[in-house]
């Protein structure tokens, strides 16, 4: 009962830290925002003037100023112009109809158009139109943290660390280590690529070339996740020196493969996984991340496997005694996390839609720092998916936090240094006790 407690001690710790950050970065990025989405779109019909005359929608080329200009021509039944562009655009659509004699009653623009010189002086420059308004969504103080297209970007981002983090969380609780992730982000990009390319018809590639091509990628690295279990188990050698050995050889692998050159004969649906959002706009990589810490969840808390891999971390010798099947146990562990680089990969692949032997730089070390800070412990025998995950998004939410303070790199990597090390000697002490 007491271990119970503790464990849910350690996540309430875990997800307060995660809670405190969220709330210290949205405070010192609390901005004057302009509204957006809907409310954006029914403030500015609401102050349409019930006047004689038609409406301009004018707004710039960024993804949220065009979203914006579709929901409005959705609402309003009768648009006398639109300009998605810039000054010049809206000069020339002003001068049409002005020529036109169209009467405007007002202007409708994002937060960047309104301060077009253009627009403003519409009325004094082209005296056809009219005097019509200018009508911007209005502003209101809100932390640009907490912006949804903000939180959904630190959810994207952090989506391939943490579903190889799952793998990561299974081999360190077995005691061991995998440094080789990131490198087998890379060389399953490049194999589902080139496979994609040379084998299933490249940019025409059907969506069953493209899956057989993505499983292609998953299963070379789940083979050589078994073939480093192969090694530690039987060979007895120390896992940081096989898996910085396969870390080198994949790596190269990679490079060979691609023969040093990024591969971008892909079908443009390939970034359906990557950038893709079917399901209440939320990314298709962050629900498979979703979805595969649920299940991993459900075997560390409910499966034989789960309790498996505790009992070999905890005290390898007394597992070995009590007749678990250790060698099993451990060789799994590093196939998962194998097959989960692999799927890493090819999120990485559909994201970027290429493939190229630079992928998956340093992941490794972001991944090991997402499972200690998550409070897995570096010695094995103690970890939880949940932490794992929480542990990511705070590496996530601190360089996501510092992004936005305009904090230069060198020191965001002094602070997630600093971070780790805390973690680690928390980690030290609570072992201590």
């Amino acid at each position: 009962m007491s271990s119970s407690w503790q464990r849910i001690g350690s996540h309430l710790g875990i997800f307060g830290v995660l809670a405190l950050l969220c709330a210290f970065f949205s405070l010192m990025t609390l901005r004057e925002q302009a509204l957006s989405g809907e409310s954006a779109v029914k403030q500015m019909l609401a102050a349409i003037p019930n006047l004689e005359g038609g409406v301009l929608i004018a707004v710039g080329e960024q993804e949220e100023d065009r979203s914006l200009a579709a929901s409005l021509e959705k609402q309003l039944p009768e648009v006398a112009g639109k300009v998605v562009g810039d000054p010049k655009a809206a000069r020339g659509v002003l001068e049409s109809l002005a020529a036109r004699k169209v009467k405007l009653k007002a202007i409708l623009c994002s937060a960047s158009s309104a301060s077009w010189l253009v627009l403003q002086e519409a009325g004094a420059d082209f005296p056809a139109l009219g005097q019509p308004i200018i009508l911007a969504p209005r502003t209101e103080r809100w932390p640009t943290f907490l912006k949804a297209d903000n939180l959904v970007n630190i959810a994207n981002q952090i989506a391939v660390i943490a579903i190889l983090a799952i793998g990561m969380t299974l081999v360190i609780i077995t005691g061991g280590i995998d440094l080789s992730v990131g490198s087998l982000i890379a060389l399953s990009a490049v194999t589902t690529t080139l496979l994609i390319r040379d084998v299933f018809g490249g940019v025409d590639s059907s969506v069953m070339g493209m899956l057989l091509a993505a499983l292609g990628g998953v299963i070379l690295c789940g083979l050589i996740g078994w073939a480093t279990g192969l090694i530690i188990t039987r060979l007895s050698v120390p896992p940081f020196i096989v898996t910085l050995a396969v870390m080198l050889a994949a790596s190269g692998l990679a490079y060979r493969l691609a023969e040093n050159q990024s591969i971008y004969q892909v079908p443009e649906s390939f970034v359906w996984l990557g950038r893709g959002a079917d399901v209440l706009g939320i990314p298709n990589a962050v629900l498979l991340m979703l979805v595969l810490y649920a299940l991993a969840h459900g075997v560390m808390t409910q499966m034989r496997f789960g309790r498996h891999l505790y009992a070999v971390g905890g005290n390898y010798e007394a597992a070995t005694l009590s007749g678990l099947p250790v060698r099993r146990v451990v060789m799994l562990a590093y196939v998962i996390s194998g097959l989960l680089a692999g799927l890493g990969g090819v999120v990485t692949a559909s994201l970027l839609k290429s493939g190229s032997p630079t992928y998956g730089s340093m992941y490794e070390l972001y991944v090991i720092a997402a499972v200690v800070v998550g409070g897995t412990r570096l010695s094995g025998g103690k970890g939880t998916m949940g932490g794992t995950l929480a542990g990511a998004f705070i590496i996530a939410v601190l360089q996501n936090g510092m992004n936005l303070m305009n904090v230069e790199s060198n020191t965001q990597k002094i602070v997630l240094g600093l971070v780790i090390l805390g973690a680690v000697i928390m980690d030290r002490v609570r072992v201590r006790r």
